[in-house]
């Protein structure tokens, strides 16, 4: 029991050092993109480069699995749902006059809580 708790706590921990990285390489992508383009296309351009960095170190090192089609689909499906929560809050805090520079962090904020327990789901899942 207890090596079972330890090792949900470091896979936890790993999640969040992935989860980080992939928020900054996001956040710093949609930075220097949003100076060339606008905030959507830059959010989208980014999203879609720090996810394919997301899919492989949750894959190799949070979870210490190989990339599958099966596990790819279903992070698919999870960052849809999350690109779409996160569109939807980036237009709301554009919307209300956050500057267009820090909108993306409570975005982040709210978003990627969400955004674990979709893909702990996935590669906690046995593939068929």
């Amino acid at each position: 029991m207890v090596m079972a708790t330890k090792q949900t706590f470091f896979t936890f921990v790993r999640f969040g050092m992935v989860g980080v990285f992939a928020t900054a390489l996001h956040y710093a992508l949609y930075y220097l993109l949003h100076l060339v383009m606008g905030a959507n296309a830059a959010f989208t351009v980014a999203y879609v480069l720090s996810f394919v960095a997301n899919f492989y170190l949750t894959s190799y090192f949070t979870f210490g699995t190989s990339p599958s089609w099966h596990r790819l689909w279903g992070m698919c499906g999870a960052h849809a749902v999350n690109y779409l929560l996160q569109m939807g809050l980036l237009n709301f805090f554009l919307w209300v006059e956050v500057p267009d520079v820090w909108a993306p962090l409570p975005v982040y904020a709210i978003a990627v809580p969400v955004n674990f327990i979709l893909v702990r789901f996935v590669f906690t899942k046995k593939d068929k």
